[in-house]
């Protein structure tokens, strides 16, 4: 016979008692699932052009992001000195992330619901198509997410006031591994609180901002006793352009236009039936959440608004947008959303109820085939520099690449943002560098312009081509 925990212990370790198995059980499911949808970028994981220097440990090439976006938890990762494979780096990122999601969907549930929607809940928080997105960061964001994991863990064993002593450490903590995820911290707290009321949940926004603003502030003056710049100056690269009146923000609506059209499109995989799929199923679980549990309708969409508030401010204020990867806790709100209308209007049996949860289950089953289809887009790439790298290998002296990498199919596909992804997989898998003649024309100067310049052809192929002694990829641009 099930036990209950013991009446006569203080009530966070009852309610530890009462969420373990269903936080075990949650991560039963999470952690196999996660990595069979991800099977498909796990043997030889995507990396981006500036997770190479986290991959190979190499601090020095991270350095100038502690200046321009106050990653210093990252770069004291860089220093870690062990160099793992990104297979390894790519499953840990994965983990971390599941048991992120498990211990969300159980501070979620409420304490004595069946654990089959914690694990449902986990189920639709696994494929969100933000954290989908930084996976190919996977090797700079294994701090920051191990920062996540442990506050919503211990959102599960620890009081609800000692949860939020803990939340000003951890929001300067995860600021400085992500600039968002402290949004993440916020949801967690409002998702776990039990008590709610109107002045609790002024005091927990008060917190969360004055944690914020502290966070901001200790990377500005850590910068400025560094670097010598209070602030985190922009790189130049995102074309930044601050506003210095309400002329220049009104200036910016365009850009935040631009940044929820990707985001829409990005959520509901470019599927105009899919967003108001989306839509509409928020708007009902919003509708009953409201009669049946008003607070937690108010908690849950203060944080989306809450967080909605900063990525406009960011927009208007910096005149840059934003990438749909930062936006995780709109996710992770909707989920909570929609699963726990579905309990509510489970609590009796009626064809309510079940719709609801058909509806939840086919939102996290094809999210979940949809990712695990959208692992498979970096194999022709992951494929084609292996045979690339073996060709080079077999040929000695110095390398050289040509024409238009970004926009050699394989490269379209996997979404390369920029041409240097080849030359650092290239050094990776061969060990030897890798010149870009567009980046750098001089080092190339020396070619017949057949090679520089090679014509475009309907199905572009690269090749390697030998030319007094060294080895030239060849990227033709398509006609």
């Amino acid at each position: 016979m099930r036990r209950s925990p013991d009446p006569q212990l203080p009530q966070a370790t009852r309610a530890a008692a009462g969420s373990l198995p269903a936080f075990l059980a949650a991560c039963a499911v999470a952690l196999p699932v996660l990595l069979a949808v991800s099977a498909g970028n796990i043997a030889d994981p995507i990396v981006r052009y500036d997770d190479y220097p986290a991959l190979l440990a190499q601090p020095e090439r991270f350095w100038q992001k502690t200046l321009t976006e106050g990653r210093w938890l990252n770069y004291l990762w860089h220093l870690r000195g062990a160099v793992t494979p990104a297979w390894l780096n790519f499953v840990l990122f994965q983990i971390l992330w599941g048991v992120t999601a498990a211990a969300i969907a159980t501070a979620a549930t409420p304490p004595g619901s069946r654990k089959w929607f914690t694990a449902v809940l986990a189920l639709t928080l696994l494929p969100a198509p933000p954290v989908f997105l930084m996976a190919p960061w996977s090797s700079t964001l294994i701090p920051g997410f191990a920062v996540l994991a442990l506050f919503a863990c211990l959102a599960l064993v620890l009081s609800q006031a000692a949860l939020r002593l803990l939340l000003p450490l951890f929001t300067l903590l995860a600021f400085t591994a992500y600039t968002t995820f402290p949004l993440i911290l916020l949801a967690v707290c409002l998702i776990s609180t039990r008590q709610r009321s109107l002045p609790d949940l002024a005091r927990l926004l008060i917190l969360f901002g004055a944690s914020f603003a502290g966070a901001v502030l200790a990377v500005y003056a850590l910068n400025w006793q560094v670097h010598g710049v209070f602030g985190i100056p922009l790189d130049p690269a995102r074309s930044p352009d601050p506003a210095q009146d309400l002329a220049g923000l009104w200036s910016h609506l365009p850009l935040l236009q631009e940044t929820l059209s990707v985001l829409l499109g990005k959520l509901s995989f470019q599927s105009t039936p899919v967003l108001l799929f989306h839509l509409c199923l928020l708007i009902a679980a919003t509708a009953v959440l409201l009669r049946r549990q008003p607070l937690e309708a108010l908690y849950l969409w203060t944080a989306l608004w809450a967080g909605m508030a900063l990525m406009t401010l960011q927009v208007l204020k910096l005149g840059v947008t934003i990438p749909v990867r930062a936006f995780h806790f709109t996710w992770i709100i909707y989920a909570v959303l929609i699963v726990r209308a579905a309990q509510e209007l489970s609590r009796g049996p009626g064809l309510p109820g079940r719709l609801a949860r058909n509806a939840v289950l086919l939102v996290a089953l094809s999210y979940l085939v949809q990712t695990a289809v959208q692992f498979t887009r970096f194999r022709d790439w992951q494929h084609e520099t292996r045979a690339m790298a073996a060709a080079i290998a077999a040929q000695p002296g110095p390398v050289y690449a040509t024409g238009s990498i970004l926009d050699y199919p394989a490269a379209r596909k996997a979404g390369l943002h920029r041409a240097s992804s080849l030359a650092s997989r290239l050094e990776l898998l061969t060990g030897r560098q890798v010149s870009l003649c567009r980046a750098i024309p001089e080092t190339c100067a020396h070619l017949p312009p057949g090679l520089t310049s090679p014509a475009p052809e309907p199905q572009p192929q690269a090749r390697l081509e030998r030319f007094k002694g060294a080895n030239v990829l060849v990227f033709p641009p398509r006609q």
